[in-house]
């Protein structure tokens, strides 16, 4: 998902979109834009590459009047990155200019009909599209035009539109791509996230699903599609500022990894009243859960991976089969599901394409659903019949850490307290996992407190060519996010593999100075972990093993190893994805990448 800003006030414009697409540049774009009416015309400027040179332009937006205006930091989906491809994008007749996030997926024919009625088009954009509809249905009342385009395009869209003709206003709607209205004083804004317009206002609109903003100086109105005006409720956004900035920290990525303690602890403590676990967020029964045949979790990325680590933890505790499913394939395989499974959602935006779509295919086929979700008021959280939200404050690194260890947190929470009420756990054992709960936070400062022996491992293996993950059972499910952190920020080559898996074709990939990171916590696949050490290293591989600081056995195998803290072993993943992430973090910032913001990736996948 790409970046979104609007400000319609009393101030100038051009100053204000671009502080604002500043605080999104965490999102990953390739491109950037602003429009802004200077009182006679719509004034457009872009450009591919960094916001700085947007911003060198334009005097930081002082060149640029007008007190009206929209900006856009864009990710190239349909057309490569360019300044004509760039957002807003601009009618023929330059009554219109238009931002999106999303994606119009009937464009083409959409573009052919246009042509048709002689519109010409400069840009490969799917987006031009909407500005070029607009366009041709507008006769003077832009609301309807904007019905008459909604009605017309199909997929998903957050759109922030300017009219030449209606130069106090700014016209917002969204569908499955997050938007929402900042409101303030003598001036109101839109924005695709809260970090945008933090600094500017607290108070807030989410917009919903098909709904029309329309932003004037001292007013902001809301409509359905049929022009019906819709009560909004404000939302007040609490986060401290310096929730959404560095604080002192030289990457995004490195302040959340050390805030992880913190995000766990209120994540965990709320929950734990008088030796009990309560989820008032959830109003499951307990005949509702005797009834569930299997669980069903669905995710995409990081999430997924909590979603594998989950079904080793549900499968145990509560006994309930488990399947877990990329959330982009869950859909269109048909799956198995109906009233008797639970659905389980995970997604930290609470905006992922992919996964709204698969949880309103479950809610389609009649499954129970639950969502574990980070942003409160989020599209995943609104469409579920529960959602547990994980207290991991605003993460803006493109890649996940508090919010993957938020995620695991709840996945405990739940496990357990579904294992309490089907019986299948002894309450001595139920409240030895609740003192267990207790602790994590403060094992994970623990390892943090240690983060220099990660940082100096990192320092021997940062200019490697390839890294194997290899784990069994809970480890092979962290080696998955162990993996993913690494080749997401460094952009070495890494794979993740069941260590059971080597001898079936993976081994063949092991050579002189390969790199393989082994996960051995588990006690009981500890020996066999061992003996796949034993083959890689056989081959010529540089072995780093990861285990409980109770098994100092591994350095008669290993070349070199990390300690995590002695816990429960179906907790140790909270632990163990720790050293993990921080020795992709170094790596990367010893490679010299953009680590807050690599190449290719978004924040928030608002798109299929």
């Amino acid at each position: 998902m790409c970046g979104i800003v609007g400000y319609v006030g009393d101030g100038q414009a051009a100053p204000v979109l671009l502080q604002g697409l500043e605080k999104l540049e965490y999102r990953g774009y390739d491109s950037a834009g602003v429009a802004v009416y200077d009182g006679t015309s719509l004034q457009v400027v872009k450009a591919k590459g960094r916001l700085k040179i947007l911003n060198d332009m334009i005097d930081g937006g002082k060149s640029l009047p007008g007190n009206i205006g929209i900006g856009h930091t864009r990710w190239a989906t349909h057309g490569a990155p360019s300044d004509v491809n760039s957002h807003p994008q601009v009618s023929g007749s330059g009554k219109f200019a238009v931002v999106h996030n999303g994606i119009i997926e009937n464009y083409l024919s959409l573009r052919e009909s246009l042509h048709r009625h002689g519109k010409a088009f400069v840009s490969e954009t799917d987006t031009e599209v909407v500005a070029q509809l607009l366009d041709y249905y507008y006769q003077g009342n832009i609301l309807e035009a904007m019905v008459k385009v909604l009605q017309k395009v199909e997929g998903s869209y957050a759109l922030g539109v300017i009219c030449a003709e209606r130069p106090d206003e700014i016209i917002a709607v969204r569908k499955d791509s997050p938007l929402i209205v900042g409101l303030g004083e003598h001036e109101n804004f839109i924005a695709s996230d809260v970090p945008a317009i933090l600094s500017k206002t607290r108070s807030i609109y989410r917009l919903n699903d098909n709904e029309i903003a329309v932003l004037k100086r001292d007013s902001v109105q809301v409509y359905n599609l049929d022009l019906e005006p819709v009560s909004k409720e404000k939302v007040h956004i609490d986060w401290d500022i310096s929730a959404a900035e560095k604080g002192g920290y030289e990457h995004f990525m490195a302040k959340e990894i050390m805030e992880q303690p913190k995000a766990v602890r209120d994540t965990i403590s709320p929950r734990l009243k008088d030796g009990r676990i309560v989820l008032d967020d959830i109003t499951l029964t307990k005949e509702e859960i005797e009834r569930f045949s299997k669980i069903s979790i669905v995710a995409c990325g990081s999430a997924y991976h909590v979603g594998v680590v989950a079904k080793y933890i549900f499968e145990k505790l509560a006994r309930i089969p488990v399947e877990v499913d990329v959330a982009s394939e869950f859909r269109y395989r048909e799956p198995v599901v109906n009233e008797q499974t639970l659905v389980l959602v995970i997604s930290q935006s609470g905006e992922t394409a992919d996964t709204l779509a698969a949880l309103r295919e479950a809610k389609r086929l009649g499954a129970r659903t639950l969502s574990i979700v980070n942003v409160v008021g989020s599209s995943i959280a609104n469409d579920s019949d529960d959602v547990i939200y994980t207290w991991a404050g605003p993460e803006i690194a493109v890649a996940t850490t508090k919010a993957y260890s938020t995620q695991l947190a709840v996945v405990y929470l739940l496990a357990v307290y579904f294992a309490e009420k089907l019986g299948t756990i002894s309450q001595e054992v139920y409240a030895s996992y609740i003192e267990e709960l207790k602790l994590l936070p403060e094992k994970i400062e623990k390892i943090l407190e240690n983060k220099e022996d990660i940082q100096y491992l990192a320092s021997k293996f940062f200019n490697v060519k390839d890294v194997f993950f290899i784990g069994r059972n809970l480890d092979y499910a962290m080696s998955l996010e162990g993996s993913l952190k690494l080749k997401e920020i460094s952009y070495i080559h890494s794979e993740a593999y069941a260590a059971g898996e080597l001898k079936h074709g993976t081994i063949s990939l092991i050579e002189d100075g390969t790199l393989v990171i082994a996960l051995a916590t588990q006690t009981k696949l500890f020996e066999k972990m061992m003996s796949n050490v034993k083959e890689v290293k056989a081959r010529g591989a540089t072995v780093l093993g990861l285990t409980s600081e109770d098994n100092r056995m591994i350095e008669k195998e290993t070349d070199y190893a990390l300690y995590v803290p002695s816990a429960d072993e179906m907790l140790l993943p909270s632990l163990a994805v720790v050293p993990l992430q921080l020795f992709s973090y170094y790596v990367s910032s010893m490679k010299g990448c953009d680590i807050d913001k690599p190449r290719n990736l978004a924040k928030s996948v608002t798109v299929e």
